[in-house]
């Protein structure tokens, strides 16, 4: 029985082949009606094919069609068909993409750009869009002619499908600031502005996209967006229109990351109506669990950037539409399921769940940086310290990174309250393992979350008091580690803080060994461990507190005098002043 089934599955592949074969055989036909003809039934026999896509690759159809491509001798309805069938070939596996580009796919249709045949024209586009948004396309491909850009400039003007495609394809391959300088020097500013009020939703969806990434971190394309008109109405009103309620929701998204480039460029003031009244609530309305996963992620990172350095924009954002109730469910992911659809969308979920974590952190994290009513309420009204707290304890780098940095974030300015709420939360021991993570950029976090719970005499104080003996083991093993030059330097400058304390700095005066360590920093060959070092010891020798005389004078015997002086005669004039 299984010998049977096992033959019949090899004349299965086999009929297979040969079918395939003949596709491909047809191609060589010295009939060119013939050739056309095969042609459109090999377009009609790959449609939603993989299997039968990856065959005619194998036998190598992409050279011939590519070759039929490129024939003056083709009819333009050949050359078309042509284009179409590479196009759905394009549309299987990456390792179908990475055929075709090895086939050097991308400047034969360069080439057929060139026709004046529209049609063909459409289906060299179409085939270039589905292979330009491939990961494993190089974008730049597009950039290594210099003629390419400014004759899809012009080809803009043709018809509403080279509007789409054109439009996807510099969406796309903008990746880089010289991508962004290359399409803003060649006029796309204002040869796309005008497909913002196209007859199509996908034109005018795929010029929306342009927009966002030629602006996004761009000073210069920025600045010339506020200027820009769309039939008379500046773009900025464009771009506010379709955030509207009844816009598609991509729409609606895409144009408040328009205005949240623009505004972090400098273009458009923060407490600008568009920013403050619409570009803001919408965002919000994206953070809302009736909102698509992938939705609920790039509206609260979109939300981040946008708040991010603007304390104003941080209080308003906290108090729109329950926002923090709405980030505290981004936890909750993947939810209970109970239907077979809950069931189908759950992998999906379980994929992307950290997504979701990762964006919530980045905007708390934003929502808490400088103003400290806001912390106390994304903080201790929300309970979330405790979340990020056990998140640190997660075995995904990047979520111990967010969680922490979020808490190093909350720590910063904070009152007691909050401090001491952290410190509990998070357990001095689990503390300290973080101290000794593998991964640098969690010890780099954890060294700002204990800078800033260390700051102001009476927390340090405190803390020192209580986990005085532990803190300072943690100092002493990274100082004596093989760590960077930027974690040695937040770990002298945690030592400042503690020598700044009333009753702490007492651990560093007692501990010969500790200064014996500052001591050597001073001296040391880079400058930034100099000063953090030099400033332990301003902090220690400060005139106008109790016992500095004494402490002077161990310093003194210590021969801390004689570096200072020759400190005093350093060429880093930071170093010299200190």
């Amino acid at each position: 029985m299984l010998q049977c089934f096992t033959m019949t599955i090899a004349s299965l592949k086999s009929e297979v082949t040969a079918t395939s074969r003949h596709y491909v055989d047809r191609l060589f036909d010295p009939d060119p009606q013939k050739v056309l003809q095969g042609v459109i039934d090999m377009k009609n026999a790959v449609i939603g094919n993989n299997k039968q896509k990856a065959n005619l690759i194998v036998l190598g159809a992409v050279p011939r069609l590519l070759y039929l491509l490129q024939q003056s001798s083709s009819s333009d309805m050949l050359r078309t068909e042509c284009a179409v069938v590479l196009g759905s070939l394009a549309m299987g596996t990456e390792n179908n993409i990475k055929s075709l580009v090895d086939c050097h796919i991308i400047p034969a249709l360069l080439q057929g750009l060139l026709s004046p045949n529209v049609s063909f024209i459409e289906a060299c586009l179409r085939c270039l869009r589905t292979v330009f948004i491939s990961p494993v396309t190089p974008v730049q491909l597009l950039y290594s002619d210099l003629t390419v850009i400014p004759h899809f400039i012009c080809l803009l003007s043709q018809s509403l499908h080279t509007q789409e495609y054109i439009t996807q394809i510099f969406s796309h391959c903008c990746k880089t600031p010289d991508h962004q300088t290359v399409l803003f020097n060649h006029g796309a500013i204002q040869n796309i502005a005008p497909l913002l009020n196209s007859s199509s939703p996908k034109v005018r969806m795929q010029a929306l996209k342009c927009f966002s990434v030629l602006a996004y971190e761009n000073t210069q394309v920025s600045m010339t967006l506020v200027n820009v008109l769309v039939d008379g109405e500046p773009l900025t009103q464009v771009f506010v229109r379709m955030m509207q309620r009844d816009k598609p929701i991509e729409m609606q998204l895409t144009a408040a990351k328009c205005l949240t480039y623009m505004c972090r460029a400098g273009a458009i003031r923060t407490d600008d109506s568009s920013i403050v009244l619409k570009t803001l609530p919408c965002l919000v309305r994206m953070c809302s669990k009736d909102r698509l996963l992938e939705e609920r992620v790039e509206g609260a990172e979109t939300l981040a950037f946008l708040v991010e350095p603007d304390v104003d924009l941080q209080r308003i954002a906290s108090v729109t539409d329950h926002l923090l109730a709405m980030l505290a469910d981004y936890f909750k992911y993947p939810s209970s399921v109970s239907t077979i659809a809950d069931i189908k969308r759950l992998d999906h979920d379980l994929k992307h769940a950290h997504e979701l974590r990762q964006a919530a952190f980045r905007l708390y994290a934003s929502l808490g940086s400088n103003d400290e009513d806001i912390r106390k309420k994304p903080i201790l009204e929300s309970g979330v310290i405790e979340l990020l707290c056990s998140l640190t304890q997660s075995d995904s780098p990047a979520l111990r990174v967010n969680g922490i940095w979020a808490l190093m974030n909350m720590a910063f300015q904070a009152d007691q309250k909050v401090k001491m709420e952290i410190v509990r939360s998070l357990g001095t021991d689990h503390l300290f393992r973080l101290l000794s993570d593998p991964d640098p950029n969690v010890l780099m976090k954890t060294l700002g979350l204990l800078r800033n719970l260390l700051s102001t005499r009476p927390h340090i104080d405190q803390l020192m008091g209580s986990h005085g003996k532990q803190i300072m083991q943690a100092v002493t093993l990274i100082l004596e580690g093989e760590h960077s030059i930027e974690v040695k330097d937040q770990t002298l400058c945690i030592l400042a803080n503690i020598a700044d304390g009333n009753t702490a700095k007492e651990l560093i005066m007692t501990n010969d060994d500790m200064l014996q360590k500052i001591k050597y920093y001073m001296g040391h060959s880079h400058v930034k461990l100099q000063l953090a070092a030099t400033f332990c010891i301003s902090n220690l020798i400060w005139n106008e507190e109790d016992g500095s005389q004494e402490r002077q004078d161990k310093l003194r015997e210590m021969g801390f005098v004689d570096i200072l002086h020759k400190l005093s005669q350093a060429t880093d004039p930071n170093l010299c002043d200190r």
